[in-house]
């Protein structure tokens, strides 16, 4: 719990200092075809593998102006978001998802959670083939039932095909022009060093245990928790350092 409070915390500081909007801007200016947005957006989404919410969240506030430039209906860029957070988390080490399955493994099993968490990556065929079947619809043009329909009217011009309009008028915040790429790549760059970091640690890795078997006996909940704290307290140095936020922003940050 509150590994997943530290993440959203991340996802507001990011998004208030304009790197989500900034990422946004300097896709837009290198992808130019719908399955190149579709592409980015799924590429993005393997990329933040820490935590599913963290993935949609971010992912889905970087990539809506770009798909929606592309004209890819929001139907379809919802589904390439949630086809890579969950899938691409549950087969990833350093994730949240990872640490829920190791702690659930009894004391007296016979195994380490971890190295069961590794084991069961192969067999884990939902999070494989949702992965391989996006990247089927996105290079095949491939779309059938209710996402055809969606995908006809966005490329007339109707992104949403239902009559609810889910942020269709979002325009980039005044502050958010002032943000820069460097701005959301350093946070979750170093968001996932420090996790890997926390759970070798937690591992006993600096107390002369080998990589491998740190990785293995670690605490994962507790390591998560930890490299989490070091990515909050990373941003706010850097984000000071840079000037983008005051002290005052902080405090009174709230996502939007």
């Amino acid at each position: 719990l509150v590994f997943l409070v530290m993440l959203g915390i991340l996802v507001a500081l990011m998004n208030k200092a304009g790197g989500s909007a900034a990422f946004g801007r300097w896709a837009s200016t290198h992808i130019h075809t719908r399955a190149g947005a579709q592409f980015a957006t799924l590429i993005l989404g393997m990329l933040i593998f820490v935590d599913d919410y963290f993935n949609c969240l971010t992912v889905g506030s970087v990539m809506r102006p770009v798909t929606d430039r592309q004209k890819v209906s929001r139907a379809k860029l919802a589904y390439l978001i949630d086809s890579t957070a969950a899938p691409v988390c549950i087969i990833a080490p350093v994730s949240s998802w990872a640490a829920a399955v190791t702690s659930s493994v009894p004391d007296g099993s016979g195994i380490n959670g971890f190295t069961m968490f590794l084991r069961t990556i192969p067999y884990n065929y939902y999070a494989l083939l949702t992965i391989v079947m996006s990247l089927f619809l996105i290079f095949t043009g491939t779309d059938y039932g209710s996402m055809k329909q969606h995908e006809d009217n966005a490329r007339a011009g109707d992104l949403f095909t239902t009559a609810d309009r889910p942020y269709g008028d979002d325009v980039d915040a005044e502050d958010d022009a002032h943000g820069h790429v460097i701005d959301l790549v350093a946070p979750v760059l170093v968001l996932i060093a420090a996790c890997i970091f926390g759970l070798i640690y937690t591992g006993g890795f600096f107390e002369g245990v080998d990589f491998i078997t740190a990785f293995s006996d670690c605490n994962a909940s507790a390591g998560l928790v930890l490299g989490s704290s070091i990515a909050l307290m990373f941003t706010f140095v850097f984000y000071r350092v840079r000037s983008v936020m005051t002290f005052q922003d902080f405090c009174r940050l709230h996502p939007r």
